[in-house]
């Protein structure tokens, strides 16, 4: 998992300098990608692991860990942009209590995909929760389907039906494709959860070969060989390719088909961390700042670096905005981390019972119950900016 811990620090820092300098990175919102892919792998392997060891899923301590890995940052962040609307006239906080209450509720996604034009201003500093809205809405979803599939299927009738359902969305937007329908597209759960059942994908067919298996031998093979190519190519979508606005006929075809084939290349890099963990590029993303960054700050900086950005512009900070913001940013999600997400999820965390040991009996012989593994939080997708993406008619412009 060090090598997805390192790979979540390089998506939000991406999105980071896409927020704050977009004529660096114009595509940096693909990081938010890369997160939904991460997400559908981490939060599935769970489910599968679960349901192996137990033959079900205990949907309520699901939903209980999913609480406390996001909910209580993400009321701290809401509280703080609260105070600041009820007691500034800061522009970007003033009269914002609705955006406060949207993301609070993770409905932001379904507020933003039903504006028609340019996004108005009502999303105010937390438009960025867009994500964290299409995110547990498909953590609402999934999890009930991926049980009925496991009870009702066979393993490779799974693997198939999650493929279909992997395809879907792309047939969706293309029937749905209008300038118009821009906002929906990008903001929706229907729309985007392709992005993350090619990560739930992966894990599938994971979970299916066994070790040994000769399939997943040519797998880790080939997974070896793509990781570098589809790192390559989300880097060089990040830096070149323009996300938001009209960009002629490249426009229709990233709301279309540009989402699935950055989940491809999402997948193949999260497969190759995944089945070649002391491969060079798994060693590089493992190393001890990049992965102790994803796994324990990645979420705080993505709740905190938009909101940070704003008030660093109506302040007047333009040279230094970058250093600036990421410098807060980092701050902000470690006092995020040690103060409120880590007390938490200790929290929550069940103390083992103290057992006697039993008197020798050579006729019984007993082996340890594998443990369940830990809910591995799965960093929600970053966001992209509140006037992002544009609908091709109005331009976006840029967040900052």
């Amino acid at each position: 998992m060090n090598g997805l811990d390192g790979l979540r620090t390089l998506a939000v820092a991406m999105v980071l300098v896409y927020h704050v300098r977009p004529d660096i990175l114009p595509g940096g919102s693909v990081g938010v990608d890369v997160f939904f892919t991460i997400s559908g792998f981490v939060i599935t392997r769970l489910l599968l692991a679960e349901y192996a060891r137990t033959g079900t899923v205990g949907m309520s301590a699901f939903y209980r860990r999913r609480w406390r890995r996001l909910v209580p940052a993400l009321f701290a962040l809401c509280a703080v942009c609260a105070v600041l609307a009820l007691t500034t006239s800061l522009r970007s906080f003033d009269g914002h209590l609705l955006a406060v209450l949207l993301a609070a509720t993770f409905v932001m996604n379904i507020v933003r995909g039903a504006q028609p034009g340019v996004y108005s201003d009502v999303t105010g500093p937390l438009a960025h929760t867009w994500s964290l809205g299409v995110e547990e809405q498909f953590y609402l979803v999934w999890p009930p389907v991926m049980i009925l599939l496991l009870k009702r299927l066979r393993a490779r009738t799974v693997l198939i039906a999650t493929a279909v359902l992997c395809a879907l969305p792309v047939v969706w937007r293309l029937s749905l494709w209008d300038p118009d329908a821009a906002h929906h597209i990008y903001n929706g759960t229907d729309t985007r959860a392709d992005q993350l059942l090619a990560g739930a994908l992966v894990a599938v067919v994971l979970a299916r070969l066994p070790a040994g298996d000769p399939r997943l031998e040519r797998l880790r093979l080939w997974a070896g060989r793509l990781a570098w190519p589809a790192l390559a190519a989300l880097a060089l979508t990040a830096w070149q390719v323009p996300i938001t606005g009209d960009a002629g006929w490249w426009t229709p075809a990233w709301y279309t088909v540009g989402f699935l084939a950055v989940a491809v290349a999402s997948a193949a890099l999260v497969a190759g961390l995944e089945l070649r963990p002391h491969g060079t590029l798994s060693r590089l993303l493992s190393l001890p700042p990049l992965a102790w960054t994803g796994r324990n700050l990645s979420y705080g900086m993505y709740l905190w670096h938009y909101p940070i950005a704003r008030i660093l512009g109506l302040l007047g900070v333009d040279t230094w905005q970058l250093p600036a913001t990421a410098a807060l940013t980092i701050v902000a999600a470690l006092l995020s981390y040690y103060a409120i997400e880590r007390p938490f999820l200790r929290r929550g965390q069940k103390k083992p019972a103290a057992v006697s040991a039993p008197a020798a009996d050579p006729a019984v012989a007993t082996s340890p119950a594998s443990p369940a593994s830990p809910a591995s939080p799965a960093s929600p997708a970053s966001p992209a900016s509140p006037a992002s993406p544009a609908s091709p008619a109005s331009p976006a412009t840029p967040a900052g």
